[in-house]
């Protein structure tokens, strides 16, 4: 009996000594699952983590370019500036003018016909400025106006040797005020203001922590009056814009 009791207690003594160690050789080594995390795969590939670029709490300067697309009369070509501020880094408050020249359009035609003795004749020509001055919509010289932009994606692109493209996407909604060039009642033009609105699309690509290249796409609705019509007309006009933001202060503390 008591030799059988001798043996249950030197079972219980040693049997976890026996389980710790059995769970150790289960387990590996450990010490090259560590050596692998100081490897050289760890050391090609490193972890991105963190923003290049935060805009809470900084104001954005951007002078920019603007070109209109798929205009039927008029191409415009504008010369502007954005001012925007960000009271949330996702949110944005922006006020913005444009001064515009109009050319027409390689779009445009001024089609004729002429009875001739073989028949009748079908012509068509490019139009000149003074034949479209005034008369035909979409001439238009001043733009301004406030927008709120809403960026809610914040993205990273790899490139080469552990480079990354930032940028960020957002929407923006608007309201705008239209300078335009429309009917004389005769020879020429006259200057009209109208209102609008517009919304569109846009992206920042990120070159450091205060510049960045911005790229807008645009849908302008606004009111007109054309010749020949006997009440104003509801019109949109399609616009790219490409910029350089500026943002101030030129720094930021990452929260």
């Amino acid at each position: 009996m008591k030799r059988l009791l001798a043996v249950l207690l030197l079972a219980v003594v040693f049997a976890p000594v026996a389980a710790v160690a059995q769970s150790d050789e289960e387990a590996g080594d450990v010490s090259e699952v560590d050596k692998d995390r100081l490897g050289p795969l760890r050391e090609r590939v490193r972890p991105v983590s963190g923003n290049l670029f935060l805009k809470k709490g900084r104001f954005e300067l951007s002078p920019s370019g603007t070109m209109s697309l798929d205009d039927a009369f008029f191409t415009k070509y504008a010369v502007g500036a954005t001012i925007g501020f960000f009271p949330r880094e996702d949110l944005g408050i922006h006020l913005r003018f444009g001064y515009a020249f109009p050319t027409v359009s390689h779009a445009a035609q001024i089609c004729t016909t002429e009875s001739t003795g073989a028949g009748t004749v079908r012509g068509c020509r490019p139009p000149t400025f003074e034949q479209l001055d005034g008369r035909a919509p979409g001439q238009i010289t001043l733009i301004g106006g406030a927008d709120v932009e809403y960026s809610p994606i914040y993205g990273k692109i790899s490139l080469i040797a552990e480079k990354f493209l930032h940028f960020d996407l957002y929407g923006l909604l608007g309201a705008s005020v239209v300078g335009y060039n429309g009917p004389n009642g005769g020879a020429g033009s006259k200057a009209y203001m109208s209102g609008g609105g517009n919304l569109g699309v846009g992206s920042r690509i990120i070159l450091n922590r205060f510049l960045a290249v911005r790229a807008e796409l645009r849908d302008l609705i606004y009111v007109e009056s054309v010749a020949g019509t006997p009440s104003s007309s509801l019109r949109n006009q399609l616009l790219f814009e490409l910029g350089l933001s500026v943002f101030l202060p030129t720094n930021f503390i990452a929260e």
